[in-house]
């Protein structure tokens, strides 16, 4: 097992889930995952879950805001590391994108913020303080991958290459399009991938999954629904897509 305990400028570091029903997702997710959970309270007197996987922060289970209308599905957010948000959101708009929140402080644990690339996705920013992001990554149960998907990748692209200094990869795809990939030293941490004709953008959260087939039947069971069935023809079952009963849709993806 592999414990992070710090991010780098520009790598995914966390994810959380907005929900209407705390205590319903943190049920299902146990179900799926095996998390346990830490409660806290809200300042307007709900509570939020710290989730728990082999004694790892690894993710939050949080209330939907007031101002939500009713019926807002659940929510999966990412979060990119940033040594400097406030600078960060300086640069977005000369960068081509919007800043939708922020930066605010959170206490002692961080800064946050939102902000989205040309042609929309709504993207996490933290500063860590005390709170660093996810204490597992790649790791079953925790946090492994971000993709976004958008009408304008090439300009989703360059924007992050502008904010992070991303390095890029891209690989081209039979329907003549590319899958375009982010760097960190090196090292793949996201996806960029063109929307379906007439999508809107937004970012696909991944989890890791010991079994993912195992994952899918527990989903099923616990009463979550399956978006994309996992591979029949990988041995390990590979990637399946979930939507949990609160409309929170989920990415699982197999590692060792």
């Amino acid at each position: 097992m592999t414990v992070r305990t710090t991010y780098a400028n520009g790598e995914p570091c966390w994810a959380d889930l907005q929900t209407p029903d705390v205590a319903a997702a943190k049920d299902f997710y146990a179900r799926v995952f095996g998390w346990t959970y830490q409660d806290f309270p809200t300042p307007d007197g709900r509570s939020y879950a710290q989730a728990v996987m082999n004694g790892r922060l690894v993710a939050t289970i949080a209330p939907q805001g007031p101002l939500q209308p009713p019926g807002t599905p659940a929510r999966w957010n990412i979060y990119f590391a940033a040594s400097d948000a406030t600078t960060l959101l300086d640069d977005a708009a000369f960068a081509g994108g919007t800043v939708q929140f922020g930066p605010e402080q959170v206490g002692a644990t961080g800064v946050l913020a939102f902000l989205a690339p040309p042609g929309g996705g709504t993207t996490g920013i933290w500063q860590a303080g005390t709170h660093y992001g996810s204490h597992l990554f790649n790791e079953p149960g925790a946090l492994a991958w971000a993709e976004l998907s958008t009408p304008g990748p090439q300009a989703a692209v360059g924007f992050f290459q502008q904010l992070f200094g991303h390095e890029v990869t891209e690989y081209p795809q039979d329907d003549g399009g590319s899958y375009s990939t982010l760097l960190v030293d090196g090292a793949e941490v996201a996806g960029v991938v063109p929307a379906e004709e007439g999508g809107d953008a937004a970012w696909q959260v991944y989890f890791g999954a010991a079994d993912v087939r195992a994952a899918a039947a527990a989903t099923v069971q616990a009463g979550g629904e399956i978006i994309v069935e996992p591979d029949e023809h990988a041995a390990d079952g590979s990637l399946t897509t979930i939507r949990d009963p609160q409309g929170g849709i989920l990415s699982l993806i197999q590692v060792s």
